[in-house]
């Protein structure tokens, strides 16, 4: 099995994210472009060239530059060490550019070079692409940026290592497990210094610098998921530098962690709950034509597998985890949803290569067995977001989780359970809320769609509120809608970020 890491194409980083210093001197700073020790940073001018970005099979192609930009690794000490963000911009169609739009497709973990360069080619007549730049970075520590992070092996990924302290009542992490996963994680991504400084607020800071080597006066923002929370938090920070900030299947800005990891559980257990009512209508669905004893259906089909995986063609074997992994990853898109059920069906005679396929698409696995560092980027990222939660506090996590989300509970009881961030080098650096009260801040667009599974739509409705911004609510079943290719919400967006004018309150699209 290789252990060579690559960065991958995330096909629609939008649609297939995870299951989803001190900060307090942090907040509401705004470092000087001028006349400071950071000037060096912000009067870069990177060495676009052209570049050739590897697409989905079926894409088309598109025409970009790739540059790198260096910043500082710790920006109370800009003379120290730095890191390296790997860009890549696909330039105006038009004649009349008002500049550059920088996106980013979630995660956290998600490189958005990748991003940049699919929804060039999914907006390639949009009026959007003809009036910007697209412009992706790779935040430091994801993709290609240096250093990146890297906590396992292939070897250890295929092995079901962890990357969240949910579900808890299989593998858990112990103490002495968390202690190491620091040491590894440090080991293979550079040292500790490195895990200590890739939260959002500093990617925050990376993406000012970045606005003004565009060339940029006021950001231009699109961010998807995850990349509402940088948008946010770039709000906060640099209020008067944004013109216009995309905020599309929200993360609610007022809940901490157990509260948001108890919403994504509500909605996914709604997910799952629909797609096995549209599955009852059929005399052959593997859930039965009972949508009210689906759960236990499904429970019954794959806790078995916590002792005996299903057999799969690659005789890897298809784990609990992998499955109920599987089914999460048919919830960012309702037009995956039809796998998903075959997979069950397929599971059903013991045999486990469609869900493990699913997983795997949701891993970035290639059939070489090579993963990207995305998910260990989220989790590394998240000990630096999420608040840090003492094994009590995981155990009561995981018990709202199951209850709100019974479909993915292993049946097991949890005899102990870490957090994974329990011994990491420095304490959160975000902090709840954030991005409230934001003085002078320009009219934002937040875009929700009311069946989201993985950010429901009140964390919509409660960032445009928080932001004192405007809400494009979107009816449909999937994670976000900015990608989704539906007129209406095309023609909502590109009207917001060319001519700065918003929709009116109560406006809705339909997928």
């Amino acid at each position: 099995m290789p252990n060579r890491k690559r960065p991958a194409v995330v096909m629609g980083a939008a649609l297939l994210t995870l299951l989803l210093g001190a900060c307090t001197g942090q907040v509401g700073a705004q470092p000087a472009s001028s006349g400071t020790d950071l000037d060096r940073f912000y009067g870069q001018k990177p060495a676009f060239k052209p570049c050739d970005p590897k697409l989905p099979p079926g894409v088309p192609a598109v025409k970009a530059e790739c540059a790198r930009l260096k910043v500082p690794l710790d920006y109370q000490k800009p003379e120290g060490k730095q890191a390296e963000l790997a860009l890549l911009r696909v330039p105006a169609r038009g004649k009349d550019p008002i500049g550059s739009l920088v996106l980013n497709p979630g995660g956290p973990g998600f490189p958005g070079t990748d991003h940049a360069a699919l929804t060039a080619a999914v907006w390639a007549k949009s009026p959007i692409t003809e009036r910007f730049d697209l412009v992706g970075f790779d935040p430091r520590g994801v993709g290609a940026s240096k250093p990146a992070l890297d906590c396992y092996t292939d070897a250890e990924r295929d092995r079901d290592a962890k990357l969240s302290s949910i579900p808890a009542g299989l593998d858990d992490w112990t103490e002495q497990q968390t202690r190491r996963l620091v040491r590894q994680c440090a080991k293979r991504s550079g040292g500790k210094q490195v895990l200590a400084h890739v939260g959002t607020r500093d990617v925050a800071r990376d993406m000012d610098v970045l606005r003004q080597a565009l060339g940029d006066d006021k950001l231009s923002y699109a961010g998807t998921s995850y990349g509402t929370r940088l948008g946010a938090v770039y709000a906060e920070m640099f209020p008067k530098k944004v013109r216009a900030l995309v905020l599309d299947g929200a993360m609610d800005p007022l809940a901490g962690t157990h509260e948001r990891r108890v919403q994504q559980a509500t909605g996914m257990q709604r997910s799952f709950e629909r797609m096995a009512a549209s599955c009852a209508t059929k005399q052959d669905c593997p859930l039965g034509t009972d949508p009210d004893r689906a759960t236990k259906v499904f429970q019954k089909l794959v806790r078995p597998l916590i002792d005996k995986p299903a057999r799969t063609s690659d005789g890897r074997g298809l784990t609990f985890e992998q499955a109920v992994e599987g089914v999460t990853a048919a919830m960012y898109t309702e037009a995956s949803r039809p796998v998903a059920i075959a997979g069950i069906t397929e599971l059903k005679a013991g045999k486990g290569d469609t869900l493990l396929k699913l997983r795997d698409t949701y891993h970035g696995r290639t059939a070489g067995g090579v993963y990207p560092d995305s998910l260990e980027a989220s989790m590394t990222i998240n000990c630096l977001d999420e608040e840090r939660q003492t094994p009590k506090q995981v155990i009561s996590m995981n018990r709202a989780w199951f209850k709100a989300a019974p479909f993915s509970d292993p049946g097991r009881p949890i005899k102990q359970a870490h957090d994974g961030c329990e011994q990491w080098p420095v304490k959160p650096t975000l902090g709840y809320p954030y991005a409230t009260d934001i003085k002078g801040l320009a009219d934002t667009l937040t875009v929700s769609v009311t069946g989201d599974a993985i950010t429901p739509h009140e964390g919509g409705i409660q960032l445009a509120k928080t932001l004192g911004g405007s809400l494009l609510t979107v009816e449909g079943e999937q994670h976000g809608a900015l990608v989704a290719g539906n007129a209406c919400v095309n023609k909502t967006v590109a009207t917001y970020l060319i001519d700065l004018k918003s929709p009116a309150e109560g406006a809705r699209c339909k997928l």
